[in-house]
Protein backbone atom coordinates (compact mmCIF):
# COMPACT_ATOMS: atom_id res chain seq x y z
CA UNK A 1 0.00 0.00 0.00
CA UNK A 2 1.41 3.37 -1.13
CA UNK A 3 2.19 5.60 1.65
CA UNK A 4 0.24 8.23 -0.75
CA UNK A 5 -2.80 6.45 -0.11
CA UNK A 6 -5.31 8.76 2.17
CA UNK A 7 -8.41 6.81 4.42
CA UNK A 8 -11.40 9.82 5.36
CA UNK A 9 -12.07 10.43 8.94
CA UNK A 10 -16.00 11.47 9.09
CA UNK A 11 -16.34 9.63 12.52
CA UNK A 12 -14.45 9.18 16.04
CA UNK A 13 -15.10 7.08 18.70
CA UNK A 14 -13.40 8.86 21.83
CA UNK A 15 -13.31 7.21 25.49
CA UNK A 16 -10.68 8.27 28.00
CA UNK A 17 -9.17 8.00 31.10
CA UNK A 18 -7.21 10.98 30.97
CA UNK A 19 -9.00 13.61 30.06
CA UNK A 20 -6.14 16.52 29.76
CA UNK A 21 -7.11 18.52 25.87
CA UNK A 22 -10.31 16.36 25.54
CA UNK A 23 -12.58 19.65 25.16
CA UNK A 24 -10.07 20.93 22.75
CA UNK A 25 -9.12 18.32 20.69
CA UNK A 26 -13.06 17.12 20.56
CA UNK A 27 -13.88 20.59 19.33
CA UNK A 28 -11.51 20.52 16.25
CA UNK A 29 -12.48 17.59 15.38
CA UNK A 30 -16.36 18.55 15.34
CA UNK A 31 -15.11 21.65 13.74
CA UNK A 32 -13.62 19.35 10.65
CA UNK A 33 -16.81 17.50 10.40
CA UNK A 34 -16.37 14.44 12.57
CA UNK A 35 -19.41 12.62 13.99
CA UNK A 36 -18.10 11.67 17.77
CA UNK A 37 -18.84 8.91 19.61
CA UNK A 38 -18.61 8.40 23.10
CA UNK A 39 -19.41 6.87 26.77
CA UNK A 40 -19.78 7.67 30.30
CA UNK A 41 -17.63 10.94 31.64
CA UNK A 42 -15.81 11.65 28.23
CA UNK A 43 -19.31 12.08 26.50
CA UNK A 44 -20.38 14.31 29.40
CA UNK A 45 -17.42 16.53 29.29
CA UNK A 46 -17.83 16.82 25.81
CA UNK A 47 -21.47 17.59 25.51
CA UNK A 48 -20.91 19.81 28.84
CA UNK A 49 -18.77 21.75 26.70
CA UNK A 50 -21.22 22.05 24.01
CA UNK A 51 -19.88 19.50 21.50
CA UNK A 52 -21.88 17.51 19.67
CA UNK A 53 -21.23 13.64 20.72
CA UNK A 54 -23.45 10.69 20.47
CA UNK A 55 -23.52 7.86 22.93
CA UNK A 56 -22.25 5.04 22.21
CA UNK A 57 -24.91 3.06 23.26
CA UNK A 58 -27.38 4.34 20.67
CA UNK A 59 -25.34 3.06 18.36
CA UNK A 60 -25.31 -0.60 19.80
CA UNK A 61 -28.82 -0.02 21.19
CA UNK A 62 -27.20 -1.80 24.27
CA UNK A 63 -27.22 -0.06 27.46
CA UNK A 64 -23.59 0.96 29.36
CA UNK A 65 -23.74 -1.61 32.41
CA UNK A 66 -22.15 -3.71 35.38
CA UNK A 67 -20.24 -0.20 36.45
CA UNK A 68 -19.24 0.71 33.33
CA UNK A 69 -17.48 -2.60 32.36
CA UNK A 70 -19.79 -3.56 29.60
CA UNK A 71 -19.75 -0.99 26.99
CA UNK A 72 -18.10 -1.22 23.98
CA UNK A 73 -17.58 -4.69 23.93
CA UNK A 74 -20.01 -5.06 20.89
CA UNK A 75 -20.11 -5.82 17.17
CA UNK A 76 -21.49 -2.87 16.32
CA UNK A 77 -18.11 -0.79 17.84
CA UNK A 78 -15.67 -4.04 16.96
CA UNK A 79 -17.54 -4.16 13.58
CA UNK A 80 -17.07 -0.42 12.83
CA UNK A 81 -13.50 -0.89 14.14
CA UNK A 82 -12.71 -3.96 11.74
CA UNK A 83 -14.80 -3.76 8.70
CA UNK A 84 -12.43 -3.66 5.08
CA UNK A 85 -13.99 -0.60 3.51
CA UNK A 86 -12.86 -2.39 0.05
CA UNK A 87 -13.98 -5.91 0.90
CA UNK A 88 -17.67 -6.27 -0.34
CA UNK A 89 -18.83 -8.94 1.89
CA UNK A 90 -17.76 -6.59 5.38
CA UNK A 91 -19.60 -3.56 3.55
CA UNK A 92 -22.68 -6.20 3.06
CA UNK A 93 -22.38 -7.63 6.86
CA UNK A 94 -22.20 -3.89 8.24
CA UNK A 95 -24.97 -2.96 5.92
CA UNK A 96 -26.92 -6.10 7.35
CA UNK A 97 -26.30 -5.25 10.71
CA UNK A 98 -26.03 -1.42 10.82
CA UNK A 99 -22.50 -1.36 11.88
CA UNK A 100 -21.19 2.38 11.05
CA UNK A 101 -17.95 3.16 10.22
CA UNK A 102 -15.21 4.20 12.79
CA UNK A 103 -12.59 5.89 11.12
CA UNK A 104 -10.79 7.17 14.84
CA UNK A 105 -10.11 5.55 17.76
CA UNK A 106 -9.37 7.84 20.72
CA UNK A 107 -8.80 5.90 23.50
CA UNK A 108 -6.40 5.89 26.51
CA UNK A 109 -6.43 3.19 29.52
CA UNK A 110 -7.55 2.89 32.77
CA UNK A 111 -4.36 4.20 34.88
CA UNK A 112 -3.30 0.68 36.23
CA UNK A 113 0.47 1.40 36.38
CA UNK A 114 -0.97 4.84 38.10
CA UNK A 115 -2.64 2.51 40.80
CA UNK A 116 -0.15 0.26 41.27
CA UNK A 117 2.47 3.38 41.93
CA UNK A 118 0.10 4.79 44.18
CA UNK A 119 -0.02 1.40 46.46
CA UNK A 120 -3.41 1.10 45.55
CA UNK A 121 -4.69 -2.20 47.22
CA UNK A 122 -5.86 -5.82 45.46
CA UNK A 123 -9.35 -4.65 44.45
CA UNK A 124 -8.46 -1.08 42.89
CA UNK A 125 -5.57 -2.42 40.94
CA UNK A 126 -7.87 -5.40 39.99
CA UNK A 127 -10.87 -2.40 38.95
CA UNK A 128 -8.35 -0.83 36.94
CA UNK A 129 -7.61 -3.33 34.69
CA UNK A 130 -8.36 -1.80 31.56
CA UNK A 131 -10.69 -4.65 28.95
CA UNK A 132 -12.36 -3.06 26.84
CA UNK A 133 -10.15 -0.42 25.57
CA UNK A 134 -7.37 -2.83 24.83
CA UNK A 135 -9.87 -4.84 22.55
CA UNK A 136 -10.65 -1.54 20.51
CA UNK A 137 -7.36 -0.07 20.02
CA UNK A 138 -6.08 -3.84 18.59
CA UNK A 139 -8.68 -4.02 16.34
CA UNK A 140 -8.31 -0.21 15.15
CA UNK A 141 -4.40 -0.94 15.10
CA UNK A 142 -4.99 -3.80 12.80
CA UNK A 143 -7.17 -2.11 10.76
CA UNK A 144 -4.62 0.74 10.01
CA UNK A 145 -5.25 0.20 6.12
CA UNK A 146 -8.73 2.22 6.92
CA UNK A 147 -8.69 3.18 10.82
CA UNK A 148 -6.92 6.21 12.90
CA UNK A 149 -5.98 4.54 16.31
CA UNK A 150 -4.65 6.96 18.91
CA UNK A 151 -3.53 6.44 22.77
CA UNK A 152 -2.78 9.68 23.64
CA UNK A 153 -3.43 13.38 22.73
CA UNK A 154 -0.06 13.68 20.61
CA UNK A 155 -1.52 11.44 18.26
CA UNK A 156 -4.64 13.24 17.85
CA UNK A 157 -2.82 16.36 17.55
CA UNK A 158 -1.03 14.53 14.58
CA UNK A 159 -3.92 13.04 12.51
CA UNK A 160 -6.10 16.52 13.20
CA UNK A 161 -2.88 17.93 11.21
CA UNK A 162 -3.14 15.55 8.78
CA UNK A 163 -6.65 15.97 8.15
CA UNK A 164 -5.75 19.23 7.79
CA UNK A 165 -2.83 19.02 5.01
CA UNK A 166 -5.58 16.43 3.01
CA UNK A 167 -8.84 17.68 3.20
CA UNK A 168 -9.96 15.55 5.80
CA UNK A 169 -7.95 12.50 5.49
CA UNK A 170 -5.10 11.09 6.94
CA UNK A 171 -2.40 9.43 4.70
CA UNK A 172 -1.40 5.82 5.60
CA UNK A 173 2.36 6.31 6.71
CA UNK A 174 0.65 7.61 9.85
CA UNK A 175 -2.14 5.45 10.00
CA UNK A 176 1.13 2.65 10.52
CA UNK A 177 3.08 4.87 12.55
CA UNK A 178 0.44 4.96 15.22
CA UNK A 179 -0.75 1.06 14.70
CA UNK A 180 2.77 0.36 15.63
CA UNK A 181 2.47 2.71 18.94
CA UNK A 182 -0.53 1.22 19.74
CA UNK A 183 0.37 -2.22 20.26
CA UNK A 184 3.41 -1.38 21.82
CA UNK A 185 1.07 0.71 24.40
CA UNK A 186 -1.59 -2.43 24.80
CA UNK A 187 1.72 -4.72 25.13
CA UNK A 188 3.67 -2.72 28.27
CA UNK A 189 0.05 -2.33 29.56
CA UNK A 190 -0.16 -5.91 29.84
CA UNK A 191 2.96 -6.35 30.89
CA UNK A 192 1.95 -4.20 34.16
CA UNK A 193 -0.58 -6.25 34.89
CA UNK A 194 1.26 -9.93 34.41
CA UNK A 195 4.57 -8.58 36.34
CA UNK A 196 2.04 -7.33 39.08
CA UNK A 197 0.60 -10.57 39.15
CA UNK A 198 3.48 -11.96 39.72
CA UNK A 199 4.15 -9.86 42.92
CA UNK A 200 1.08 -10.51 44.26
CA UNK A 201 1.36 -14.54 44.00
CA UNK A 202 5.19 -14.20 45.04
CA UNK A 203 6.40 -15.66 41.93
CA UNK A 204 9.92 -15.58 40.61
CA UNK A 205 9.86 -17.26 37.19
CA UNK A 206 6.16 -16.80 36.04
CA UNK A 207 5.68 -18.92 32.36
CA UNK A 208 6.18 -15.81 30.95
CA UNK A 209 7.81 -12.73 31.67
CA UNK A 210 7.77 -9.57 29.72
CA UNK A 211 8.79 -6.21 30.29
CA UNK A 212 7.60 -2.74 28.92
CA UNK A 213 8.04 1.38 29.05
CA UNK A 214 7.09 4.28 27.67
CA UNK A 215 9.87 6.37 25.28
CA UNK A 216 11.57 9.14 27.93
CA UNK A 217 14.27 10.34 25.77
CA UNK A 218 15.40 9.24 22.17
CA UNK A 219 19.58 8.82 22.20
CA UNK A 220 21.73 10.05 19.36
CA UNK A 221 23.58 6.95 19.81
CA UNK A 222 24.35 3.46 22.48
CA UNK A 223 27.80 3.08 23.83
CA UNK A 224 29.14 3.71 20.62
CA UNK A 225 28.41 6.26 17.95
CA UNK A 226 27.62 2.86 15.42
CA UNK A 227 25.04 1.57 18.17
CA UNK A 228 21.02 3.07 18.02
CA UNK A 229 19.50 3.57 21.41
CA UNK A 230 16.87 4.89 23.13
CA UNK A 231 15.92 5.64 26.76
CA UNK A 232 12.67 4.10 28.17
CA UNK A 233 10.57 4.62 31.60
CA UNK A 234 9.19 1.27 33.23
CA UNK A 235 6.29 1.74 35.16
CA UNK A 236 8.56 1.62 38.48
CA UNK A 237 7.82 4.32 40.88
CA UNK A 238 11.14 4.78 42.04
CA UNK A 239 12.94 8.36 42.60
CA UNK A 240 15.88 7.88 40.16
CA UNK A 241 17.37 8.96 36.59
CA UNK A 242 13.56 8.00 34.96
CA UNK A 243 12.33 10.31 37.30
CA UNK A 244 14.72 13.30 36.81
CA UNK A 245 14.33 16.98 35.51
CA UNK A 246 17.20 18.05 33.86
CA UNK A 247 16.94 21.59 34.31
CA UNK A 248 20.76 22.88 32.47
CA UNK A 249 22.77 20.88 29.85
CA UNK A 250 23.34 19.00 27.06
CA UNK A 251 21.37 16.22 26.14
CA UNK A 252 22.09 12.98 27.57
CA UNK A 253 23.68 10.52 26.42
CA UNK A 254 23.44 6.62 26.58
CA UNK A 255 27.10 6.44 29.17
CA UNK A 256 25.67 9.53 31.02
CA UNK A 257 22.19 7.75 31.88
CA UNK A 258 24.19 4.48 32.93
CA UNK A 259 26.78 6.19 35.21
CA UNK A 260 24.30 8.91 36.67
CA UNK A 261 22.25 5.74 37.39
CA UNK A 262 25.13 4.04 38.99
CA UNK A 263 26.01 7.29 41.05
CA UNK A 264 22.62 7.93 42.17
CA UNK A 265 21.70 4.48 43.22
CA UNK A 266 25.45 4.05 45.57
CA UNK A 267 23.93 7.61 46.80
CA UNK A 268 20.56 6.70 48.36
CA UNK A 269 22.59 3.85 50.50
CA UNK A 270 23.17 6.78 52.76
CA UNK A 271 20.40 8.22 54.99
CA UNK A 272 20.73 12.07 54.02
CA UNK A 273 18.93 12.64 57.86
CA UNK A 274 22.17 10.96 58.83
CA UNK A 275 25.65 12.11 56.93
CA UNK A 276 25.43 13.70 53.39
CA UNK A 277 27.23 11.29 51.17
CA UNK A 278 28.69 12.31 47.47
CA UNK A 279 29.45 9.76 45.19
CA UNK A 280 31.50 10.14 42.21
CA UNK A 281 31.01 7.50 39.14
CA UNK A 282 33.23 6.94 36.04
CA UNK A 283 32.32 4.34 33.50
CA UNK A 284 29.21 3.30 35.98
CA UNK A 285 32.33 2.16 39.44
CA UNK A 286 32.81 5.04 41.68
CA UNK A 287 36.26 6.55 41.84
CA UNK A 288 35.33 8.79 44.99
CA UNK A 289 32.45 8.51 47.75
CA UNK A 290 32.66 10.13 50.84
CA UNK A 291 30.40 11.27 53.98
CA UNK A 292 30.35 14.52 56.27
CA UNK A 293 27.78 16.29 57.87
CA UNK A 294 28.50 18.83 55.08
CA UNK A 295 27.98 18.51 51.81
CA UNK A 296 30.58 20.47 50.57
CA UNK A 297 33.17 19.03 52.56
CA UNK A 298 31.63 15.42 51.17
CA UNK A 299 32.23 16.46 48.07
CA UNK A 300 35.42 17.70 48.75
CA UNK A 301 37.15 14.34 50.10
CA UNK A 302 34.85 12.61 47.54
CA UNK A 303 36.88 14.35 44.95
CA UNK A 304 40.22 13.79 46.87
CA UNK A 305 40.42 9.94 46.73
CA UNK A 306 40.47 9.86 43.28
CA UNK A 307 41.13 13.31 41.36
CA UNK A 308 42.38 11.85 38.10
CA UNK A 309 38.99 10.00 37.49
CA UNK A 310 36.69 12.42 39.12
CA UNK A 311 37.73 14.24 35.52
CA UNK A 312 34.92 14.34 33.27
CA UNK A 313 32.62 11.88 35.98
CA UNK A 314 29.18 12.27 37.42
CA UNK A 315 28.58 13.52 40.90
CA UNK A 316 25.22 12.10 42.86
CA UNK A 317 24.48 13.39 46.03
CA UNK A 318 21.94 12.38 48.68
CA UNK A 319 20.85 15.97 49.96
CA UNK A 320 19.94 19.05 48.36
CA UNK A 321 22.51 20.92 46.34
CA UNK A 322 23.70 24.11 47.61
CA UNK A 323 26.00 27.04 46.56
CA UNK A 324 29.06 25.54 48.40
CA UNK A 325 29.15 22.77 46.81
CA UNK A 326 28.02 23.96 43.74
CA UNK A 327 30.92 26.24 43.80
CA UNK A 328 33.75 23.36 44.17
CA UNK A 329 31.87 21.43 41.23
CA UNK A 330 32.60 23.85 38.78
CA UNK A 331 35.86 24.04 39.55
CA UNK A 332 36.47 21.04 37.07
CA UNK A 333 35.02 19.29 34.13
CA UNK A 334 32.22 17.64 35.29
CA UNK A 335 29.80 15.66 33.10
CA UNK A 336 26.59 15.33 34.92
CA UNK A 337 25.27 16.59 38.77
CA UNK A 338 22.44 14.48 40.38
CA UNK A 339 20.70 15.40 43.45
CA UNK A 340 17.65 14.97 45.23
CA UNK A 341 16.81 18.87 44.57
CA UNK A 342 18.93 22.25 44.52
CA UNK A 343 18.45 25.77 45.52
CA UNK A 344 18.26 28.64 43.14
CA UNK A 345 22.00 30.17 44.35
CA UNK A 346 23.44 26.47 43.78
CA UNK A 347 21.22 26.42 40.22
CA UNK A 348 22.74 30.24 39.25
CA UNK A 349 26.78 28.50 40.14
CA UNK A 350 26.15 25.98 37.80
CA UNK A 351 24.25 27.96 34.95
CA UNK A 352 28.13 29.49 34.72
CA UNK A 353 29.05 25.97 33.15
CA UNK A 354 26.65 25.76 30.73
CA UNK A 355 27.04 22.36 28.73
CA UNK A 356 26.65 20.85 32.61
CA UNK A 357 24.12 18.46 32.94
CA UNK A 358 22.01 19.10 35.79
CA UNK A 359 19.34 16.30 36.97
CA UNK A 360 17.30 16.70 39.93
CA UNK A 361 14.91 13.79 41.08
CA UNK A 362 12.94 14.65 43.56
CA UNK A 363 13.45 12.32 45.97
CA UNK A 364 16.37 9.32 46.99
CA UNK A 365 15.68 5.44 45.84
CA UNK A 366 14.89 2.96 48.80
CA UNK A 367 18.35 0.82 48.79
CA UNK A 368 15.61 -1.82 50.81
CA UNK A 369 12.97 -1.34 48.32
CA UNK A 370 12.80 -4.68 45.73
CA UNK A 371 12.26 -4.74 41.66
CA UNK A 372 13.27 -6.54 38.92
CA UNK A 373 16.48 -5.87 36.74
CA UNK A 374 17.00 -7.32 32.94
CA UNK A 375 20.64 -8.59 31.30
CA UNK A 376 20.03 -9.70 27.73
CA UNK A 377 22.02 -12.42 27.00
CA UNK A 378 22.01 -14.18 22.64
CA UNK A 379 18.60 -15.42 22.50
CA UNK A 380 17.34 -14.33 25.85
CA UNK A 381 16.56 -12.30 29.36
CA UNK A 382 18.26 -12.94 32.65
CA UNK A 383 15.85 -11.41 35.37
CA UNK A 384 16.74 -10.80 38.72
CA UNK A 385 15.80 -9.17 41.62
CA UNK A 386 17.66 -5.45 42.83
CA UNK A 387 20.32 -6.12 45.10
CA UNK A 388 18.30 -4.73 48.39
CA UNK A 389 20.77 -6.88 50.65
CA UNK A 390 21.90 -4.72 53.61
CA UNK A 391 23.77 -5.54 56.83
CA UNK A 392 23.83 -4.11 60.33
CA UNK A 393 26.52 -4.15 63.23
CA UNK A 394 24.32 -7.02 64.70
CA UNK A 395 25.15 -8.88 61.55
CA UNK A 396 28.56 -8.97 61.53
CA UNK A 397 30.24 -11.80 63.02
CA UNK A 398 34.42 -11.27 64.48
CA UNK A 399 36.49 -14.28 63.58
CA UNK A 400 39.32 -12.97 64.34
CA UNK A 401 41.38 -12.75 67.83
CA UNK A 402 40.72 -8.55 67.52
CA UNK A 403 37.79 -6.98 67.85
CA UNK A 404 37.57 -4.21 64.94
CA UNK A 405 37.34 -0.95 67.60
CA UNK A 406 34.12 1.49 66.73
CA UNK A 407 35.77 4.10 64.36
CA UNK A 408 36.58 0.45 62.31
CA UNK A 409 33.26 -0.75 62.25
CA UNK A 410 31.40 2.52 61.01
CA UNK A 411 34.20 2.45 58.27
CA UNK A 412 33.70 -0.97 57.49
CA UNK A 413 30.20 -0.25 57.16
CA UNK A 414 30.50 2.51 54.81
CA UNK A 415 32.85 0.21 53.20
CA UNK A 416 30.16 -2.42 52.69
CA UNK A 417 28.01 -0.26 51.04
CA UNK A 418 30.17 0.54 49.02
CA UNK A 419 31.85 -2.15 47.53
CA UNK A 420 27.84 -3.55 46.50
CA UNK A 421 27.72 -1.06 43.91
CA UNK A 422 31.88 -1.75 42.11
CA UNK A 423 32.05 -4.05 39.48
CA UNK A 424 33.35 -7.85 41.22
CA UNK A 425 35.88 -8.76 41.77
CA UNK A 426 35.62 -5.54 44.22
CA UNK A 427 38.12 -4.64 46.97
CA UNK A 428 37.45 -1.20 48.62
CA UNK A 429 39.86 0.66 50.92
CA UNK A 430 38.17 3.40 53.31
CA UNK A 431 38.98 5.60 56.23
CA UNK A 432 37.45 8.33 58.61
CA UNK A 433 34.29 8.45 55.59
CA UNK A 434 36.00 8.18 52.65
CA UNK A 435 37.55 5.82 49.95
CA UNK A 436 40.98 5.47 49.91
CA UNK A 437 41.29 3.13 47.18
CA UNK A 438 39.29 1.01 45.00
CA UNK A 439 40.19 -1.80 42.97
CA UNK A 440 37.07 -3.03 40.57
CA UNK A 441 36.14 -5.24 37.84
CA UNK A 442 39.21 -7.43 38.16
CA UNK A 443 39.45 -11.29 36.98
CA UNK A 444 41.31 -12.31 40.56
CA UNK A 445 40.71 -10.83 43.62
CA UNK A 446 44.23 -10.62 44.53
CA UNK A 447 44.44 -8.62 41.70
CA UNK A 448 41.51 -6.36 42.70
CA UNK A 449 43.11 -5.74 45.89
CA UNK A 450 46.79 -4.42 44.25
CA UNK A 451 44.61 -2.46 41.64
CA UNK A 452 42.92 -0.44 44.88
CA UNK A 453 46.04 -0.03 46.27
CA UNK A 454 48.20 1.51 42.86
CA UNK A 455 45.18 3.66 42.67
CA UNK A 456 45.32 4.98 46.37
CA UNK A 457 49.29 5.69 45.27
CA UNK A 458 48.60 7.15 42.30
CA UNK A 459 46.27 9.67 44.13
CA UNK A 460 48.64 10.11 47.17
CA UNK A 461 51.19 11.31 44.47
CA UNK A 462 48.86 13.51 43.14
CA UNK A 463 48.45 15.21 46.40
CA UNK A 464 52.09 15.21 47.33
CA UNK A 465 50.75 13.10 50.44
CA UNK A 466 53.53 11.15 51.97
CA UNK A 467 51.90 7.87 51.90
CA UNK A 468 48.36 6.38 50.56
CA UNK A 469 45.72 6.48 52.43
CA UNK A 470 45.32 3.01 52.78
CA UNK A 471 47.22 3.36 55.64
CA UNK A 472 45.09 2.71 58.20
CA UNK A 473 42.23 2.18 56.34
CA UNK A 474 39.88 -0.78 56.84
CA UNK A 475 39.10 -3.44 53.25
CA UNK A 476 35.93 -4.39 52.30
CA UNK A 477 35.72 -7.58 49.33
CA UNK A 478 32.26 -7.92 47.89
CA UNK A 479 32.77 -11.76 48.07
CA UNK A 480 35.29 -14.21 50.17
CA UNK A 481 38.99 -14.57 50.04
CA UNK A 482 39.64 -17.52 48.30
CA UNK A 483 43.24 -17.68 49.33
CA UNK A 484 45.28 -15.89 51.79
CA UNK A 485 46.95 -13.77 49.13
CA UNK A 486 44.69 -10.81 48.82
CA UNK A 487 44.16 -10.58 53.06
CA UNK A 488 47.98 -10.36 52.82
CA UNK A 489 47.34 -7.31 50.07
CA UNK A 490 44.87 -5.62 52.63
CA UNK A 491 48.20 -6.09 55.45
CA UNK A 492 50.66 -5.15 52.96
CA UNK A 493 48.47 -1.94 51.70
CA UNK A 494 48.08 -0.80 55.36
CA UNK A 495 44.53 -1.97 56.26
CA UNK A 496 43.71 -2.77 60.37
CA UNK A 497 40.36 -4.21 59.48
CA UNK A 498 38.33 -6.31 56.78
CA UNK A 499 34.95 -6.97 56.09
CA UNK A 500 33.93 -9.74 53.98
CA UNK A 501 31.35 -12.66 53.11
CA UNK A 502 33.09 -15.23 54.29
CA UNK A 503 32.20 -19.04 53.17
CA UNK A 504 35.40 -20.32 51.55
CA UNK A 505 36.61 -23.68 52.06
CA UNK A 506 39.95 -21.91 53.37
CA UNK A 507 38.62 -19.52 55.56
CA UNK A 508 40.59 -20.68 58.83
CA UNK A 509 43.66 -19.93 56.39
CA UNK A 510 42.86 -16.25 56.07
CA UNK A 511 41.82 -16.49 59.48
CA UNK A 512 44.88 -17.42 60.50
CA UNK A 513 46.59 -14.75 58.31
CA UNK A 514 44.52 -11.68 59.33
CA UNK A 515 45.40 -12.59 63.34
CA UNK A 516 49.10 -12.94 62.15
CA UNK A 517 49.05 -9.45 60.60
CA UNK A 518 46.73 -8.00 63.70
CA UNK A 519 44.25 -7.09 61.58
CA UNK A 520 40.26 -7.51 62.75
CA UNK A 521 38.13 -9.30 60.30
CA UNK A 522 34.77 -9.43 59.97
CA UNK A 523 31.74 -11.75 58.17
CA UNK A 524 28.91 -10.67 56.82
CA UNK A 525 27.63 -13.77 56.08
CA UNK A 526 26.31 -12.65 52.27
CA UNK A 527 27.71 -11.53 49.11
CA UNK A 528 27.62 -9.09 46.68
CA UNK A 529 29.02 -9.90 42.91
CA UNK A 530 28.11 -7.14 40.77
CA UNK A 531 28.82 -8.41 36.89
Amino acid sequence: MSDLELAPVRRALISVSDKAGLVERGRQLADAGVEILSTGGTLKALTDAGIAAKDVSEVTEFPEMMDGRLKTLHPRVHGGLLGRRDNGEDRASMSEHGIPNIDLLYVNLYPFEETVAKGGDYAACVENIDIGGPAMIRAAAKNHAWVCVCTDGEDVDAVIAAMGEHEGAVPFSLRQTLAAKSYARTAAYDAAISNWFAEELGEPAPAWRAFGGALAQPLRYGENPHQKAAFYATPEDRPGIATARQVQGKALSYNNLADADAAFELAGEFDPSDKAAVVIVKHANPCGVAMHDDLAVAYERAFAADPISAFGGIVAMNRKLDAETAGELVKIFTEVVVAPEADEDALAVLSGKSNLRVLLTGGMPDPGRGGWMTKTVAGGLLVQQRDTGMISLDDLKTVTEREPTEAELADLLFAWKIVKHVKSNAIVYARNGSTAGIGMGQTSRLEAARLAVRKAEATAAEHGWDEARTKGSVCASDAFFPFADGLHAAAEAGATAVIQPGGSIRDDEVIAAANEAGIAMVFTGMRHFRH
